[in-house]
């Protein structure tokens, strides 16, 4: 089986999923940022399919962009503009191609946690 990219968002501010949360994926290569894909979490915070499907991942360096501003705004968790987080971006690394990578994201208005999950 190849290997594929999953993520989901936490909203641990209100103890619940970030629902309507927009992910952007871009793959590093040099000095290039090249778009692989954008989705848009579910109501369980996650995206309806893997955001980077089987047979698209392949070893290298990748980021995902969560737009956090936006969701902050619309949960009504935004506090003074410009807001603390807003784009939330996490950068890592994929090492085996044919494995499965989840990158959750764990986010309250003033701070984020990510982990490699399963």
């Amino acid at each position: 089986m190849a290997g594929y990219l999953t993520t989901h968002v936490l909203d641990t501010a209100r103890g619940c999923p970030a629902a309507g949360l927009k992910i952007a994926l871009f793959r590093l290569e040099g000095a290039a940022r090249l778009p692989l894909s954008v989705a848009v979490t579910n109501a369980d915070g996650r995206t309806d399919t893997p955001i980077l499907p089987s047979g698209r991942l392949a070893a290298g360096v990748y980021e995902l962009v969560f737009h956090a501003g936006d969701y902050l705004r619309g949960a009504g968790l935004a506090a003074d503009e410009p807001l603390f987080l807003d784009e939330v971006p996490i950068r890592f690394g994929i090492s085996d191609g044919q494995a499965h990578y989840h990158v959750p994201l764990l986010l309250s208005p003033y701070g984020y946690s990510t982990y490699r999950g399963s």
